[in-house]
């Protein structure tokens, strides 16, 4: 009891450990095990007043506008809404039940929604949803606020199973509720946030105020305030000025933007949002361009590991844009996937896919579900209400290759 009763001095308990949820793809553990490296100059300041807001953009990209907000990037963090969180709220479909006679239950009352721990029924401790974190492709966690801290809620949602989960690594005894967040947690589940905190501050600080919610068009196009008031000045100019135009990046640039937050743990020697798209990654974090075996490699969090140990990313210069399109939802969809494959193996070009004579226009549908499989993760699982043991995330390699029949 003493020990549930803490939780309401949250201050008092906080400890360090870093968010791990679905979409966190900087939280899977792929240690280069160098330290970091001074960085050759000082970063420039990135502040809220450089950006406009994605709805900015809207009034001369309304047809990018208009896709993007679908997007798993743009949904990776979003303010707490009944509508934006997955999970049911309805009694008998909205509690977790932990082993040690502890019970979380999602309840909406008429200050908001909150996450409820109950000991043998009394009512210990109720955090606010804040912020939900991922697009519930695979499933969502959630975020609660303590003045400036940010803290993992213990309850997560598991979208394969449709139910209220053990948020992932969390114990299965006990509803931790002090679990922090970390500036390098929101660099890449947000387009911006503000530390108000000294660097060496355990845990950190945020202005709330002035989170950027979502990866929005000013994380891939750098902060668009100048942009914005010089071309609302200038309507007659066609040529985009301040702004950052990805298609003119070099392969290197390309990659290091994506591998951001898609090349598993990197070590910052910066503070976090100091980076923005078209710098050079190694300046600002600590980390091998070399992977490690890809049986070595999470499928979560460390795609560009996956993809740079592929023969067809060492023989060509493709990069993570050659296969997505950042603008557009396109989970799910194996056929526009596989024209693109095709579009590289096909006649007149080097290696030919050898069953395009065999299966002809049939295999034009689906290459990925062979070459690109879903696997279980190992870092991303989930505790489900009275199982044993936990369910993990199956997620799509990035590993393209010939794999053994199954």
């Amino acid at each position: 009891m003493n020990r549930l009763l803490k939780y309401r001095h949250l201050a008092t308990v906080i400890c360090s450990i870093s968010l791990c949820v679905f979409l966190l793809a900087q939280c899977v553990s792929n240690e280069t095990g160098k330290p970091p490296v001074a960085a050759a100059a000082a970063a420039p300041t990135v502040t809220r007043d450089q950006f406009a807001g994605s709805e900015a953009c809207a009034s001369c990209h309304q047809a990018i506008y208009a896709t993007h907000i679908h997007t798993a990037h743009y949904l990776t963090t979003r303010p707490a809404t009944q509508a934006a969180i997955k999970g049911s709220f309805r009694s008998g479909s909205n509690s977790f039940s932990y082993t040690g006679d502890m019970i979380v239950r999602m309840e909406k009352t008429d200050s908001g929604l909150y996450q409820a721990g109950y000991y043998r029924g009394e009512r210990q401790i109720a955090k606010r949803f804040d912020i939900v974190v991922g697009s519930a492709s695979k499933g969502q966690t959630y975020i609660t606020r303590y003045h400036h801290y940010l803290f993992q809620l213990p309850v997560s949602y598991f979208s394969a199973a449709h139910k209220w989960a053990n948020s992932p690594q969390f114990p299965a005894h006990q509803a931790l509720f002090n679990r922090s967040i970390t500036s390098r947690c929101l660099e890449c589940h947000t387009t911006y946030a503000q530390k108000i905190s000294p660097p060496a501050q355990d845990p950190e600080a945020f202005n709330t105020d002035n989170i950027i919610y979502g990866v929005d068009c000013e994380r891939c196009h750098g902060p668009g305030a100048k942009h914005v008031t010089y071309q609302r000045q200038h309507p007659t100019d066609r040529t985009a000025r301040f702004i950052v135009n990805p298609a003119t990046f070099t392969r290197q640039q390309s990659l290091d933007l994506c591998i951001l937050c898609h090349g598993g743990r990197l070590q910052k020697t910066r503070p976090s949002f100091s980076f923005v798209a078209g710098d050079t990654l190694a300046n600002y974090f600590a980390f091998s361009r070399i992977p490690p075996p890809p049986g070595d490699i999470d499928v979560h969090g460390n795609q560009y590991g996956l993809l740079s140990a592929s023969k067809c990313f060492r023989q060509s210069q493709m990069t993570c844009l050659t296969c997505h399109d950042t603008h557009v939802n396109e989970r799910g969809k194996t056929t526009v996937f596989s024209q693109r494959c095709i579009a590289c193996h096909r006649s007149g070009h080097s290696p030919v896919c050898k069953l395009l004579a065999t299966r002809g226009a049939a295999i034009l549908t689906n290459c990925i579900d062979c070459h690109m499989p879903l696997q279980s993760s190992h870092s991303i699982t989930e505790l489900l209400p009275g199982a044993v043991k936990p369910t993990a995330a199956r997620i799509r390699s990035h590993y393209i290759a010939i794999y053994a029949p199954h």
